[in-house]
């Protein structure tokens, strides 16, 4: 049932447990392979990403856990590095140099016209919020900034997984009901997605919100599209708690299988595969 996940968080950032409990839930779950993917230091300190200081903990651990499931589980490390700006994005020699077997890139965090970081990982109502305050109300500003961080990500590169592309879907769909049907909404998203595929990016379906909302990041609708332009995509739960790290899991199988795919890709033996795609 192609049981893999490499994007997950735990206690050395806004995970739910430690880094043992999670191991222990996928080899319990029969799972074959399973990344953790921390969220990577920022420049100031936040209460939901790594502190260099913790960086040689969490490797240490992450080897230790690796020898203890040799044979029984495949165990990797890696990070979700977000892109801040031109001095703060995966592709940095501080992040490059690391031990880590993947990188995911992500994109959180906006700016104001006042030049404040801004996050934009919000639940509905605090996102409205945040558009208010911090962009006037101009909804179309806030989503036109996060592609255009997004695209300069992929630009810059230094990652191996495209993380949550379109996360700011569902919430700018909260905030302006059939935005994302809008002409100028859909090309944002056909051209990011294009781009990342065109990079050889790995792109990951997100199923973290599925039991919850319903949706996959990106969303359901981008499925077919994604298969037309070739892409190799990655299925991730993108869990805090260990419980959670097969939500969504079937349902995006089955929805991938639908648009087209045959296969998903997976990390085994240290090399990424395109590995036959599964169904209940």
């Amino acid at each position: 049932m192609n049981l893999t996940n490499y994007h997950s968080h735990c206690l050395y950032c806004d995970g739910r447990a430690d880094m043992a409990t999670f191991a222990r839930f996928a080899a319990s779950k029969g799972f074959t392979a399973y990344g953790y993917s921390s969220h990577a230091p920022l420049p100031f300190p936040t209460a939901w990403t790594m502190e260099w200081d913790r960086m040689d903990d969490y490797l240490e651990e992450f080897s230790r856990l690796k020898q203890q499931y040799a044979g029984r589980l495949e165990l990797y490390v890696g990070l979700e590095i977000d892109y801040l700006n031109e001095e703060s994005h995966p592709a940095l020699d501080c992040f490059q140099c690391l031990p880590l077997d993947y990188r995911i890139g992500s994109v959180h965090l906006l700016q104001n016209e006042q030049g404040e970081v801004v996050d934009a990982d919000l639940p509905p109502d605090r996102f409205a919020q945040m558009v208010r305050t911090h962009f006037r109300g101009d909804i179309e500003a806030v989503v036109q900034q996060y592609f255009s961080r997004a695209n300069r990500m992929l630009q810059l590169g230094g990652f191996d997984i495209l993380g949550h592309a379109d996360k700011v879907h569902y919430n700018a769909e909260c905030y302006r009901p059939h935005i994302t049907a809008e002409p100028w909404y859909a090309r944002l998203v056909h051209d990011h997605l294009a781009e990342a595929v065109s990079r050889g990016y790995l792109i990951e379906i997100n199923t973290k919100a599925f039991r919850e909302l319903g949706v996959f990041y990106p969303d359901v609708s981008y499925f077919s599209f994604l298969h037309a332009l070739g892409a190799r995509v990655v299925v991730n739960s993108d869990a805090h708690y260990p419980e959670r790290i097969n939500y969504g899991r079937p349902e995006a199988l089955r929805a991938l299988k639908k648009a087209g795919f045959d296969t998903v890709a997976e990390l085994h033996g240290g090399e990424w595969a395109d590995v036959t795609l599964q169904e209940d």
